[in-house]
């Protein structure tokens, strides 16, 4: 099934990844914005405490839930939940309930070209010949086959986050020279070329699947943490030629192209085969699907997901709880959104008065608390997908009732959300 409305919980890397893991909107955890490795050599400390941050242990978690009734949990590439990687110092993967784990901090380096940063289960990887979505393919397909070698092996999740096509890209020659007429240059061939070298580690698995026998009992679902990166944004992103189609924005905006994603479900004998559904589904949704499927009762802890099961069965089903974001980094002004039904409601905060925030700490988090939702927006994404046409003056009814809503969302979430210390 092909989901043509399918979220991610943010618009960028780390609060995206925080929010398919714990099932909430990210910044209720503290992650409000991609986390960078904290130098801890110089035991540099960031002025805003980003060296802080990190998805914090006493979060539970997708995996942590699976583990716990059975399951066997493992995750294969890149992690982007803490700046401290592979240190005592902040909680690690398996800290997050995966029982193995082979990863990176953030991106593969020193590209997907022979990695050499990749960690397992807490021991250095050293360099590794190939390319990264390949060596993950193949990590997750050993820990598949070890696990079918079991008297009774358990049943299993397995999340494999792979880097392509984020920067730094590298792909194989031969690949490359498959799109060397469609590319405009060799690096959009080199972009190209990343996606269908990603596309052929995800039919590995997907073949290793069906070599165990495991594919008629597994679902697969597949999407991205968030929308393209914008060419050229900063100086290594020269290769970042991924494309918004028809949406608004890019990565890191808060209008679709920002975390409106690729989204597909494989459920073999549940999920129809070829069909298309354009009910809003998130990523947030997975942890309260997974666990009704598992048995699993919920955390007593916000979910802002909702279990999406008849959805995936396609069933008609309305989406009761609303999907929102709020990025304080967001590259266009209004930074704030929320989608209901065919409606999005996009709006400022303080009339785009308030600072941009990397990170919310005990030095700000008054300014957020207070602020207020103002110059909406809103859009039928139903009839303009490509937010080109604001109806908020048309239809002011809609925004009265919305624009309440959102707020009340706001404030409930700035008043529970974690907020870090400043030093």
């Amino acid at each position: 099934m092909r989901l043509t409305s399918c979220y991610s919980a943010a618009p960028v890397c780390s609060p995206s990844r925080t929010g398919l893991l714990t099932g909430r909107n990210p910044n209720r955890a503290g992650v409000f914005d991609w986390i960078p490795q904290a130098n801890e050599k110089s035991g540099a400390k960031s002025k805003n405490s980003r060296h802080l941050v990190h998805m914090r242990k006493d979060e539970v978690t997708l995996p942590k839930l699976l583990r716990d009734a059975g399951y066997a949990t493992a995750m294969a590439g890149k992690w982007h939940c803490n700046s401290m990687f592979n240190n005592p110092a902040q909680p690690q993967p398996d800290d997050a309930g995966f029982q193995h784990w082979f990863a990176t901090q953030n991106n593969a380096s020193p590209s997907h070209e022979n990695p050499k940063n990749f960690v397992r289960n807490g021991q250095p990887a050293g360099a590794l010949e190939g390319f990264s979505c390949q060596i993950v393919a193949n990590e997750a397909i050993e820990w598949l086959e070890r696990l079918q070698q079991a008297t009774s092996p358990a049943p299993f999740f397995l999340y494999v986050a792979f880097h392509e096509p984020h920067e730094p890209v590298e792909s194989p020659l031969d690949l490359i020279g498959q799109y060397s007429s469609t590319g405009r240059n060799r690096d959009e061939a080199q972009y190209f070329a990343n996606v269908h070298n990603m596309d052929l580690a995800v039919g590995k698995i997907l073949d290793a699947l069906d070599r165990f026998k495991l594919a008629e009992n597994t679902i697969v679902f597949f999407s991205s943490d968030n929308g393209p990166e914008t060419l050229l944004r900063y100086p290594a992103g020269k290769r970042s030629y991924g494309s918004p189609g028809p949406l608004r924005g890019m990565k890191l905006w808060t209008t679709e192209a920002g975390f409106r994603v690729p989204g597909i479900v494989r459920w073999p004998g549940k999920t129809p085969a070829g069909s298309v559904l354009d009910t809003p589904i998130s990523s947030l949704d997975l942890l309260p699907t997974f666990a009704h499927l598992a048995g699993v009762s919920l955390p007593s802890v916000d979910i802002d997901g909702m279990n999406v099961e008849s959805i995936w069965k396609g069933d008609s089903m309305p989406r009761t709880k609303p999907l929102f974001w709020f990025y304080y980094n967001a590259l266009n002004e209004q930074r704030a959104a929320m989608r209901v039904g065919k409606w999005k409601l996009i709006a400022k905060f303080d009339g785009g008065n308030l600072p941009k925030f990397e990170n919310i700490t005990t030095a700000n988090i008054q300014q957020i608390q207070a602020a207020k939702l103002t110059d909406f927006s809103l859009y039928d994404l139903e009839a303009d997908i490509g937010e080109q046409r604001d109806l908020a003056n048309t239809q002011s009814k809609i925004v009265s009732e919305l624009s309440q809503k959102m707020q009340k969302i706001y404030t409930e979430l700035v008043h529970s959300m974690h907020v870090w210390p400043e030093p």
